[in-house]
């Protein structure tokens, strides 16, 4: 049996991998719900921060910033990225501090993390993923040193291939990865910390009953963070650990193993609104608003979401 191309016309294109029909068929199920879920589940999200005003405030600012990435991610990333794993060839051409503050520094939260402070944050995060991600790609950081093997091994028509030289795939999963990752343990552990000693001290001076209130909302918020961050983790570290051994075992991990380490990734977007809406109680009302259609015939400024 002759060998399929992606673009028979094209001498130079890649080599297509034909699946049967039925397992064709459920893994276009399973990534198409997991792309709607993605994109839906998000878009609930950031359109519930945004149109109800009581959500308007510096931490619903970082939740709508993570909403937002998940969101373009679904979009952008994961639907051409579902037709590029089941038919395996590309037809879409060249194409913390928060919490930190809030339970370390109560008296400065406020003062310190403004609504202004929170979108410089929020813009310089987007800013630096933008110029590592982008940046690399378009100057061809990425292939610097392994510039012979990609021409002559890799790169064919109809192919999206990331390929990394050691150093390149080093630097890069250090940058974007591994140190913001040891920073947010690093941060969640002081906030951990804090907190305890923080009610043990107002447990001491009997202040028992005041406390209970802002303790309990204190804890929920730095559980949420917990999951949240130790889901990110959990879905992430496999895919950059074989990133970054891949160039110094001769790029021998199959791109099937990494297609399905990819997924796992995107699914953490997936993941993300079904955690807010378990710990948050304003989700699960505005999802309710929405899905119910009377958003609109609420007056905003008047509809209770926040408890009292």
């Amino acid at each position: 049996m002759e060998p399929v191309l992606c673009y028979e016309s094209i001498n130079a294109s890649c080599l297509k991998t034909i699946y049967p029909i039925p397992l064709r068929v459920t893994l276009y199920i399973i990534f198409g719900v997991t792309v709607i879920l993605t994109v839906c589940g998000n878009l609930l999200v950031t359109f519930s921060v945004a149109y109800f005003k009581q959500l308007h405030t510096p931490t619903n600012y970082l939740i709508l910033s993570l909403a937002m990435s998940d969101l373009l991610l679904g979009i952008i990333v994961m639907f051409p990225f579902m037709i590029q794993t089941v038919e395996s060839c590309w037809y879409f051409g060249d194409f913390f501090f928060d919490r930190y503050y809030a339970v370390c520094q109560p008296l400065l939260y406020r003062r310190k993390i403004s609504v202004k402070i929170v979108l410089i944050m929020i813009l310089l995060s987007w800013s630096i993923s933008v110029f590592i991600g982008f940046g690399m790609i378009f100057l061809k950081l990425n292939i610097l040193g392994v510039e012979e093997f990609y021409y002559n091994h890799v790169v064919c028509e109809g192919g999206c291939v990331m390929i990394h030289s050691g150093v390149s795939g080093t630097v890069s999963s250090v940058i974007s990865f591994y140190l913001p990752g040891i920073l947010m343990l690093c941060v969640y552990l002081k906030i951990y910390l804090v907190a305890r000693r923080q009610f043990r001290s107002i447990q001491n001076a009997g202040c028992v009953k005041s406390v209970k209130k802002s303790n309990t909302s204190q804890t929920k918020a730095t559980k949420t963070l917990a999951i949240i961050m130790g889901v990110f983790l959990s879905f992430w570290t496999p895919f950059f650990v074989c990133f970054i051994i891949d160039p110094y075992v001769g790029y021998s991990i199959p791109p099937a193993f990494f297609a399905t380490l990819a997924w796992l990734c995107y699914f953490n977007s997936t993941v993300n609104p079904m955690i807010y809406a378990f710990f948050y109680s304003w989700f699960r009302k505005a999802f309710k608003l929405i899905t119910s259609g009377n958003v609109f015939k609420y007056d905003i400024s008047e509809t209770t979401l926040l408890p009292e």
